[in-house]
């Protein structure tokens, strides 16, 4: 039997046409707002160069590199063990692309003010194409203020780390022009506890040791180095492990397996082995956990940094759908309903970006109290609330959103990650209220931040005094609570500021000062819904 096919060129019946060639940075206005009301004006071109290039062949890449996941061979031809991981050339080519556009080194590179906020756009543009590179790259990123502790290794490291060379080829780190490193921390028996941890390092000279265990995650197996936590005689310390000693031996490290996980597919996740693996020192001896702290500060901030990614994406395949798909005689986007559903989720992706690129420039401005803060704060709010915005966008989508090409279904899949990531929820708000035990001024910190907005939004005043009698008094039994709390505050305080009435107005009016519905699209009436959508839609 025939099967007729549309002519070339015919689009088909009232199908959305292919959200694709297109500037990804330029088209997401509230991230290229955040960008200059931040302080990195300047780098508005440097991220729409990368917008225009992201929203071409690099969306093909994404699909590839997530259909082609990684495999690890353990032994070659001969049976000598190789422990390498195999990816896919689209895999390749989206690290080298992030590579040489700084991701992993920006504000190293260039320590200038609104280093960290040019890095975060740029960042939140790359991962809404594909989010499994940003693993390696927010690793190698946040490895340098750790290596900090330890002037000599960074001296030797820091020339690879900063280069926007992306070098593959295993061999020793010397011989390389540029290097990423990974992370091992947690152990089966403790997960985030990681003071219960069982590898052990030998110590064989002032700074050296040979490390033995085993680790249950380490982040990015293929990288050239790892920060690995082990027990020295003087407690857990931080050591900094090579893949490939200088001498072209392979190190006592070990891949077991890689993780088959739910999303993130595209990325690799090892279970390893250390047998008398050597390592160099970080910091001082016992104070492990402190100087690896820097670095999961830095990587909660690519959580959040993920998640507003995720969000956006999953954002504009809903608002590029509805606006031009036609139900019953318009389009999708005008029907009340789903204009309250979708300027729900862009309110929501707003007030990510914001609150992200405002969180960006605390690490510009080193300003700790409110940096250490805003940090918890964010990681678990914003990241836990990727997950049900996601969903809620591929139902907008409808049936097609089900299926694999409409890419919807990946970033459900991604969504649960950055939340699990570097401290789960529960890890994030137990931060929370530790910080506010040990930094009594951060509390006021934070206070001075959200007051910036007093006196524009009666209800936003309440919510912060509110806040100011919950700070007084934190518990654990209601630390998600306050959290919560913090993060609504933070972000209506950031969209009042920003003067677009509408989005401020309709978030101050369904997140501060009345009780929120339980799913998007429960905004009460009066708001101006088409301006909210507007705003969100990517413009192609």
């Amino acid at each position: 039997m025939a099967i007729e096919t549309p002519p070339v060129g015919r689009t088909r019946a009232n199908q959305p046409p292919a959200l694709e060639r297109y500037d990804v940075f330029a088209s997401n206005r509230p991230l290229a707002d955040a960008l200059r009301r931040e302080g990195a004006a300047w780098a508005e071109e440097r991220c729409s160069l990368l917008g225009v290039e992201l929203g071409g062949e690099p969306l093909e890449w994404g699909r590839l590199a997530n259909e082609h996941p990684p495999r690890l061979r353990t032994h070659d031809r001969f049976g000598e063990r190789i422990d390498e991981v195999e990816f896919h050339p689209a895999w390749h080519a989206l690290l080298e692309l992030a590579v040489e556009a700084g991701l992993h080194a920006l504000p190293w590179r260039e320590p200038r003010p609104g280093a960290h906020v040019a890095r975060a756009a740029l960042f939140v543009t790359f991962s809404q194409v594909e989010a499994g590179v940003g693993c390696p790259i927010s690793m190698t990123h946040a490895a340098v203020p750790a290596l900090r502790a330890q002037r000599d290794l960074l001296d030797e490291w820091e020339p690879r780390l900063l280069s926007l060379v992306y070098d593959p080829d295993l061999r020793p780190a010397a011989e390389k022009d540029g290097a990423l490193i990974g992370m091992a921390m947690t152990e089966r028996r403790g997960g985030s506890d990681v003071r219960t941890n069982e590898t052990v390092a030998e110590p064989i000279g002032a700074d050296e040791a040979e490390l033995t265990g085993s680790k249950w995650f380490c982040s990015a197996p293929m990288s050239d180095a790892f920060l690995v936590l082990a027990q020295a005689p003087a407690g857990l310390s931080c050591y900094l492990v090579p893949r490939v000693l200088p001498d072209s031996e392979r190190n006592g490290l070990r891949i077991e397996r890689l993780k088959d996980k739910l999303g993130n597919r595209s990325n690799a996740s090892a279970e390893i082995t250390l047998e008398r693996a050597w390592g160099r020192l970080v910091g001082e001896e016992g104070r492990g956990v402190a100087t690896i702290a820097e670095m999961v500060n830095h990587t909660r901030l690519d959580c959040v940094l993920g998640s507003t990614a995720l969000i956006r994406r999953a954002v504009a395949e809903a608002t590029h759908h509805a606006a031009h798909r036609i139900t019953f005689g318009r389009p999708l986007a005008e029907q009340p309903l789903m204009a309250n559903v979708l300027a729900d989720l862009c309110l929501e992706s707003e007030a990510a970006t914001a609150a992200a690129l405002r969180l960006a420039r605390a690490y510009d401005e080193d300003d700790l109290p409110f940096r250490r803060l805003a940090t918890a704060v964010l990681k678990y709010w914003v990241c836990k609330t990727t997950p049900p915005l996601v969903a809620e966008a591929l139902e907008c989508v409808g049936g097609n959103g089900y299926v694999e090409e409409s890419v919807l279904p990946r970033l459900h899949r991604e969504s649960p990650l950055n939340s699990l990531w570097e401290g789960a929820g529960n890890v994030n708000c137990l931060d929370v209220l530790r910080v506010l035990a040990r930094m009594p001024d951060a509390a006021e910190a934070y206070l001075e931040e959200v007051r910036l907005a007093g006196g524009a939004d009666a209800r936003l005043d309440g919510a912060i005094d509110e806040l100011e009698d919950e700070l007084a008094r934190p518990s654990e039994g209601g630390a998600r609570h306050l959290v919560e709390l913090m993060a609504a505050v933070l972000q209506a305080s950031l969209l009042v500021r920003t003067g677009e009435a509408a989005v401020s107005d309709a978030f101050t009016a369904s997140r501060i000062g009345r009780a929120a519905g339980r799913a998007f699209g429960t905004l009460p009436a009066g708001l101006d819904l088409r301006a909210i959508v507007e705003r969100g839609r990517p413009s192609v």
